[in-house]
């Protein structure tokens, strides 16, 4: 009990007062303010939000502050609400003019949305809570939420409030932040968010940046969705950062094992390959053996006879087959051969060919054998 309570002989509707708890009750609280009766305080007055119990705001013995609504006779009605709503107002207004963003606890779920306490009740509508759609709010009830005011109304009693304006507000301060940070070759992992026609988006953690189809992959993508999947992780390496217009160019390619590195290992002197015809040009035909990674086969060494081009003999797409005749990593290349396979073929038909003419004159003389071992017989 403070000294002016103590000295307190009247009060009046609208005085701030100062009282202990004397007894707590189902519907109503008793306070001793220092008047020649204890004041009363409805459970409705104890607080702005829907209270089940007044033990659930206080206990016998606490000292709180009321605002005296009602005299009646010897009887003095005081408001906890008042006063507490009186000093959340002069917060609210200061923090909606200055933009502030609140903590708050979710008190009620209700139609339409959540209903917290900010000193006052204060609403989220559903529209407010995420910024993606939340079909059950059940989850949230005594959850601890950020908040924003968004509209604020003192003589209608009307708070309005948004958490998906605090999400929003920070997702766009990390995605500054990250813009700022990007660098020209920064290689990073991101999470595929779409697949479009001419390429892929790719989350880097708060911002997108594209992945032109042709930087999928060292070999040619028809479509992307052949390369990769959406939600799937990758690593991207940063090709340009438009910090103005907020646009990022990744490559996925870069990231990947050239299609020419450690290519001695796979294709060896020697080896015969079956390729593509990519390109033909006044002296040879370039030919694709692995994915990325084309030979030269020579004008000189397209057929076994002279030809003036190398469209006499081959086709751009054509498959054919080559033999290697060297590979330079250092320098990408592989030096190819179709004659040396004609060759081959020939040298293996006249084999073949020799073998069959000594296999005929054998069978031949066996004959004639027989029949003269038949006809001495006779």
């Amino acid at each position: 009990m403070t000294e002016m309570n103590q000295e307190r002989t009247e009060v009046a509707i609208g005085d701030v007062v100062t009282g202990t708890v004397v007894k707590v009750e189902d519907k109503q609280v008793l306070v001793d303010i220092g008047y020649k009766t204890e004041g009363i305080v409805p459970i409705s007055e104890l607080s702005n939000l829907h209270v089940e119990t007044t033990g659930d705001v206080v206990k016998e013995g606490d000292e709180i502050t009321l605002k005296v609504k009602k005299l009646e006779d010897d009887e003095v009605i005081l408001s906890k609400r008042a006063v507490d709503a009186d000093v959340a107002w002069d917060h609210l207004e200061a923090s909606f003019q200055n933009g502030d963003i609140l903590e708050t606890e979710v008190k009620e779920v209700v139609k339409g949305g959540l209903v917290v306490d900010v000193g006052v009740r204060g609403f989220i509508p559903a529209s407010l809570v995420e910024t993606y759609y939340v079909e059950d709010f059940s989850d949230y009830l005594h959850k601890q939420l950020t908040v924003k005011i968004v509209d604020l109304d003192k003589e209608q009693n009307r708070v309005i409030l948004s958490h998906r304006a605090v999400i929003e507000e920070e997702t766009a301060s990390r995605k500054q932040q990250l813009l700022q940070s990007l660098e020209e070759g920064q290689i990073l992992e991101g999470t595929v968010q779409r697949i479009t026609n001419f390429g892929v988006f790719v989350d880097l953690g708060g911002i997108d940046g594209l992945v032109h189809i042709s930087q999928l992959a060292h070999e040619h993508v028809n479509k992307a969705s052949d390369v990769v999947s959406e939600g799937e992780t990758i690593k991207v390496e940063v090709l340009a950062v438009d910090r103005d217009n907020e646009r990022i160019s990744l490559s996925r390619k870069k990231t990947l094992p050239g299609p020419w590195e450690n290519i001695n290992e796979r294709v060896s002197k020697g080896d015969v390959l079956e390729g593509t015809v990519k390109r033909l040009v006044t002296f040879g035909a370039f030919v694709e053996v692995l994915p990325g990674v084309e030979g030269l086969v020579h004008i000189s060494q397209i057929a076994t006879r002279h030809i003036g081009t190398p469209q006499e003999v081959l086709e751009e797409g054509q498959t054919v087959k080559v033999k290697v005749l060297g590979v330079n990593e250092d320098e990408e290349r592989i030096s190819l051969s179709i004659k040396e396979l004609e060759h081959e073929q020939a040298a293996d038909n006249y084999k073949q060919y020799e073998k069959d003419d000594e296999q005929s004159s054998f069978q031949l003389g066996d004959v004639i054998g027989h029949k003269l071992d038949k006809y001495k017989d006779n």
